[in-house]
């Protein structure tokens, strides 16, 4: 359960709806799996992976929600083939060509006819409300998955006026001052980094276990080139990696952190998810605020949601 990336946005007015209130509003698009011409469905399931159960699941004030998306797998390649040999039928046994309009309705039955046959991938998707700090945390570095999940929010509880969490300072700037100086407060460098050319963003170099201090790093600084991503470690115990729009990748949390689940002593999956998260998001409540000190602190949007 501990999550792996951090999309964060900010709620622009607070989140007020109880985690009751919550649940039985995200009830109306609980997850059904895909009918038998479904290409694809969507909806909530409990994060602790219950048949039944509640929707939520809540710690330390902060609420857990879980999508689940299912999806048919349908090769096209095999639908092509199928195709291809029904035109040929067609061309054999009536002497005509097959039209564009025609072939795209051949496709379209095709489709129809293979889809109940069609297996089917799903995955799933955690993302928490921490009410008290007003975040709402994705575990992922994807803002495609993010905002669907937030499409299926919003059908549930009409409103969600969140904005992507800003740092005051320009995070290229702040991070390729580091490499010249030294890296904030309570932060060390790590070993990767991606620079881009401050007047052709196609132009990049990609570091990887490097000294990011070395002269010939500084070199293609001096030369005009910015740091786009950059892996650090924050003495709270997390490395990760941070991109210029405050994305969070590969995050990894040190034994100090991850051993305090074993000091738990959890006995079931419900208990252990329950104590992860309690560890997650209290670990979090300092991390995400020490790293946006590190960016100057904070730049507060206006009361105007996402569009989606």
């Amino acid at each position: 359960m501990w999550f792996r990336n951090l999309l964060i946005y900010r709620f622009t007015r607070p989140f007020s709806l109880s985690p009751e209130e919550l649940n039985e509003q995200l009830a109306v698009k609980a997850f059904v799996s895909c009918g038998s011409q479904d290409m694809a469905s969507i909806g909530w399931v409990s994060p602790l992976g219950k048949q039944d159960g509640e929707l939520i699941h809540t710690s330390n004030g902060c609420i857990m929600l879980c999508c689940q998306r299912q999806e048919k797998v349908l090769p096209a390649a095999a639908v092509k083939d199928v195709l291809e040999e029904r035109v040929q039928d067609i061309r054999e046994g009536e002497d005509r060509a097959v039209g564009r309009k025609e072939r795209m309705q051949m496709k379209e039955d095709i489709i129809f006819e293979m889809l109940p046959r069609a297996f089917s991938k799903s995955r799933k998707q955690f993302a928490y409300i921490d009410p008290a700090n007003g975040w709402l945390i994705f575990d992922t570095a994807s803002h495609k998955r993010a905002e669907e999940i937030m499409v299926l929010l919003r059908e549930c509880i009409g409103s969600l006026p969140v904005i992507p969490l800003a740092a005051k300072n320009t995070t290229q700037h702040c991070m390729t001052s580091w490499l010249k100086t030294h890296a904030p407060t309570s932060f060390e460098l790590g070993g990767e980094c991606e620079l881009i050319d401050g007047a052709d963003e196609s132009a990049a170099i990609k570091c990887k276990n490097q000294n990011l201090s070395s002269p010939e790093i500084l070199n293609h600084i001096d030369g005009g080139m910015f740091v786009k991503k950059l892996s650090l470690s924050w003495t709270g115990g997390i490395d990760f990696t941070i991109d210029e729009q405050l994305t969070v990748r590969g995050l990894r949390f040190a034994d100090l952190i991850t051993d305090k689940t074993e000091d738990s002593q959890a006995e079931t999956a419900a208990e252990k998810f329950d104590v992860d998260f309690a560890i997650l998001n209290a670990e979090l409540a300092q991390f995400i605020p020490a790293l946006l000190s590190a960016f100057g602190g904070e730049e507060l949007g206006t009361e105007e949601e996402v569009a989606v």
